[in-house]
């Protein structure tokens, strides 16, 4: 009844888990890799995964590429660092047995330097388990799955093992500030020297006090600041592009 899909690139320090947690819920599991170069696709192999390659283009064209390869009614998108927790297990099981809705969301619990946070990134809630014909992904930075029908809610966390460092944080941080300004820039969206400062602030503002991720300690204030040099720098990067584009017109 039901199609788990991973999309995946040189994991296998984590996806034994994610795999592990969903071997006895899936009928089939469809991993679309993209070129690894470590133990991810005989990792995939021993829990029965059915193994495809295609090169990487953004996440959502890999996951509406995997979807196509499903043959079971149900499908739930999991990524490489990602657990099904026994909670959000039954919760799915008792959806595809007697469904409400067209499509489900989780609510993903993301385990942040040495803990589980529970304010800053929670409760986030991402659509995950659908069924087949009843999702398109967005081709933006962060791909959104559209449901085109009703929607519902699991009990249950997704647990999240995101980062395997600050670095590693830092490092995407800069490549999606990027890849949005790019975006930003190639839908005409014009650049304001206000949002350099204002939108910084909005995000801090939201994320440390509205959502109380100080209460999430030093990791809450990491969260926060560095969301807000995200969106520093995704406008900054915004206003490079004109900047070259003025030049070239000279």
């Amino acid at each position: 009844m039901l199609s788990v899909v991973i999309v995946a690139k040189n994991e296998e320090d984590r996806i034994e888990r994610a795999l592990k947690s969903v071997s006895d819920l899936a009928s089939e599991i469809i991993l679309v890799d993209s070129g690894s170069t470590d133990k991810t696709v005989e990792i995939a192999k021993k829990y029965g995964a059915k193994v495809f390659f295609r090169e990487w283009k953004n996440y959502g064209d890999q996951v509406d590429y995997a979807i196509k390869l499903v043959s079971q009614p149900w499908l739930f998108v999991l990524d490489a660092d990602e657990e099904v927790s026994p909670e959000l297990k039954k919760s799915i099981q008792e959806a595809i047995k007697n469904p409400t809705a067209d499509c489900y969301m989780v609510n993903r619990r993301t385990y942040y330097l040495g803990k589980f946070l529970n304010y800053s990134w929670y409760p986030e809630w991402r659509l995950r388990l659908f069924k087949k014909g009843k999702v398109e992904y967005e081709r933006k930075v962060h791909a959104k799955p559209i449901c085109k029908g009703s929607i519902g809610k699991l009990k249950g966390d997704l647990y999240h093992y995101s980062f395997r460092s600050l670095k590693e944080q830092f490092d995407k941080t800069v490549r999606f500030a990027q890849q949005s300004a790019d975006l930003m820039y190639s839908q005409g969206k014009k650049f304001h020297a206000y949002n350099l400062i204002l939108n910084p602030i909005a995000y801090f503002i939201k994320f440390y006090f509205i959502k109380r991720g100080f209460l999430d300690g030093t990791r809450g204030l990491i969260i926060a600041l560095s969301g807000s040099m995200y969106a520093f720098m995704k406008y900054a990067f915004l206003y490079e592009k004109y900047i070259k584009e003025k030049s070239g017109k000279k």
